[in-house]
């Protein structure tokens, strides 16, 4: 295969994994709050992602892959509020084991290394157009 087009296809699991990860952080973020429903009941919990790689023997180079959603196993938080429908008997309330400093950190390392694989992506398809430019002008 082509080392220009390979180099699109590597950039392109990378832009997928991140992609994903957002997705995952945005959930996160958007259930910080979210309390059970019934008294003593769990929170929502937060999502981990994890990535390995994987050789493509087509591309001769190794690609990003999802290797896991999981679940982080922080307990999680308690808060007195008996008046709270998720409170237990002694009136304590479990809430989500999100921390919105890591997740915000956590959604701009995935968004830099999105750009940055579309950088690649953007800079391998130029080089294809000038290679494609140079080929018409000699031939």
């Amino acid at each position: 295969m082509d080392p220009l087009q390979a180099s699109m296809r590597v950039a392109g699991s990378g832009l997928q994994a991140q992609s994903y990860r957002v997705r995952i952080v945005s959930e996160n973020l958007a259930n910080h709050d979210s309390t059970g429903n019934a008294p003593g009941a769990d929170p929502y919990t937060r999502k981990t992602i994890e990535f390995g790689s994987l050789f493509d023997r087509e591309l001769g180079a190794a690609v990003v892959e999802i290797e896991r959603i999981g679940f982080d196993p922080e307990p999680y938080p308690v808060r007195y509020n008996p008046g709270h429908p998720a409170a237990d008997a002694a009136g304590y309330v479990k809430h989500p084991n999100v921390n919105m400093l890591i997740e915000l950190a956590d959604i701009r390392e995935a968004n830099r290394s999105y750009e940055a694989n579309l950088q690649v992506m953007k800079q391998a398809r130029a080089m294809i157009g000038m290679t494609i430019d140079l080929l018409r002008s000699t031939g």
